[in-house]
């Protein structure tokens, strides 16, 4: 709770902490190698935003250990013949019948095959939307079409402006680049933080400058957390010292984006080998992007985009505001408040998938009345008709001039600098005023090469593109809205003296859930469809104000 600056909704806290042992009890048996002592019980270590030891890991690799624990249990069942996977599609509509969620559309993304499947219900656990920001740590393949399609149709949306920087990534290397590289938060247990106290030292060698030369920025101004503070502030005080000329590493842009975590001590304390027993893969990593060997040179890392807290609305069974539509791990917004303690996104989507959902979903259709539906149903054909029509005007700009990458730069460069780690006011407004003029040049302009029966990245990147640029409005909206400052969320007018994040408790101690207006099928090309916001009343109802 404290963690996410006291954003969060208290109940789903108290599930997931209660479900914690559990988590780790299933991936073992799944076969994830989580670290052990000595005599053989499961080891843990300290993570950012927490004092005391509460982290189960595997080296450096936790999430793609408990990722592939998952998936060979997935595999296990796939082969039993208890379950049938679908790979390469891409969900692009919800078919929504008297209300109730009842299936999706779908897109072969190797045949260009548009079609639906029907179900009781639909359980989208399909991640969040920290791509908006074009550069981020997230897989290229990570959008927000599937939640915002949803919300298209009547999902409620929470806290879109809850995103999370994270403070550990491998600093951008030029304009080339489309994506970022995460460093395990883990590297903060045993690396120091600084940066040269004078900005004439930022292009020296790091192991010339003297000790006495150097800010370990966090160890003094945060002594109780030191290296380990909660992920927005130790992203929000590195962008402090690099805004005041004392970043190091290459210019980008004619700026020097990165700040120095620092081994030599834990190295000499400990040895080389039990950090390469730690670490080891991490380093390996780094020096193939890097071209620098940490054990001698002091990392480089700067913050990127990591993780979103905001999502669909989901009541205390993780179910939307439309029946029958659930949302589990990232693509709700439940957990996690105004900012993410490191390693609980794994924790809530495991929670989540082997432990609540299971029970909530049984509930639901327990009860579920709902009709036998067949694809010739009306709300069915208008579900693909919609699809199919929105793909036509995506290949079909009038004057087609720029690819879908090159809008989407734009838009993220435009939501990092007015709605990434600081925001204000007239940053704000200047993004809102730009992003429907951006959509509009989107929708008149945009190039879309080949055709949609087919293997097609471009038109699939064009499909995601556009509804970023409705996105990234709506999380300026909410950021302008929310007058305070909390977690991911700082509003730089509302701050204390020594620049810390100063909530408003008694005007925004609530979630804030935007719903969409407006047909569904009006053309995209259209300004966007107006928002409101409504208050979170309890767990189980929404409250309009």
């Amino acid at each position: 709770m404290k963690g996410g600056d006291f954003r969060a909704r208290e109940s789903n806290v108290y599930r997931l902490a209660e479900v914690s042992g559990n988590i780790i009890d299933q991936c073992t048996a799944q076969g994830v190698p989580f670290a052990r002592e000595y005599g053989g019980l499961l080891d843990n270590r300290s993570f950012g935003g927490a004092q005391v030891s509460r982290t189960f890991y595997a080296r450096g690799q936790t999430g793609q250990q408990l990722l592939l624990g998952a998936y060979q249990a997935l595999e296990r069942q796939v082969d039993a013949g208890t379950v049938h996977t679908h790979g390469r599609h891409e969900m692009l509509d919800l078919i929504v019948i008297d209300g109730v969620a009842r299936g999706i559309v779908t897109r072969d993304l190797v045949t260009g095959e548009i079609r639906p499947w029907l179900a009781d219900c639909v359980v989208l656990a399909t991640g969040g939307y920290g791509n908006v920001f074009y550069l981020s740590t997230n897989a290229k393949g990570c959008n927000t079409t599937a939640i915002w399609r949803a919300h298209r149709l009547g999902a409620a949306f929470a806290n879109p402006c809850y995103t999370q920087i994270h403070p550990t990534c491998i600093p951008v290397a030029g304009d080339y680049q489309s994506k970022l590289t995460l460093m395990s938060e883990s590297l903060r247990n045993d690396g120091r933080v600084w940066v040269p106290k004078d900005p004439a030292d930022a292009t020296k060698d790091p192991r010339t400058i003297a000790e006495g030369n150097r800010d370990y920025y966090l160890e003094t101004r945060y002594p109780a957390f030191g290296n380990l503070v909660p992920r927005d502030i130790a992203s929000r005080a590195a962008k402090k010292v690099c805004d005041e000329g004392r970043g190091v590493g290459p210019a980008v842009d004619g700026e020097r984006r990165g700040v120095y975590l620092d081994f030599a001590d834990s190295i000499k304390r400990l040895g080389k080998s039990k950090i390469e027993e730690r670490y080891g893969n991490l380093f390996e990593m780094y020096e193939r992007i890097a071209g620098e060997n940490p054990y001698e040179t002091p990392m480089r890392i700067y913050p990127a985009s990591h993780y979103t807290m905001g999502g669909l609305w989901v009541d205390y069974n993780l179910m939307t505001t439309i029946p029958g539509l659930f949302a589990a791990g990232e693509a709700n917004f439940s957990d996690h408040g105004a900012n993410r303690l490191g390693a609980s996104a794994l924790m809530q989507g495991l929670a989540d998938g082997y432990f609540v959902l299971p029970s909530t979903l049984a509930g639901y259709l327990a009860n579920f009345k709902g009709p036998k539906i067949a694809d010739d149903h009306a709300e069915v054909r208008a579900a693909v008709g919609r699809v199919n029509d929105r793909l036509k005007l995506l290949m079909s700009a009038p004057k087609p001039s720029r690819t879908p990458d090159s809008f989407h730069k734009e838009l993220g460069r435009l939501v990092w600098d007015e709605c990434g780690m600081g925001r204000n006011a007239e940053g704000l407004r200047k993004a809102l005023a730009r992003i429907p003029e951006l959509r509009e040049e989107f929708w008149k302009g945009v190039r879309v090469t080949g055709s949609g029966a087919e293997l097609n990245q471009t038109l699939e990147k064009a499909g995601r593109v556009a509804d970023f640029l409705e996105l990234g409005e709506l999380m300026c909206i909410d950021a302008l809205n929310r007058e305070e400052s909390a977690g991911g969320h700082f509003r730089e007018e509302h701050q204390t003296e020594d620049g810390e994040a100063k909530r408003d408790d008694e005007k925004f101690s609530y979630v804030a859930a935007w719903g969409a207006h407006g047909r569904p099928q009006q053309a995209e090309a259209q300004q966007g469809a107006p928002h409101l916001r409504v208050r979170e009343a309890r767990p189980t109802e929404l409250q309009v104000t």
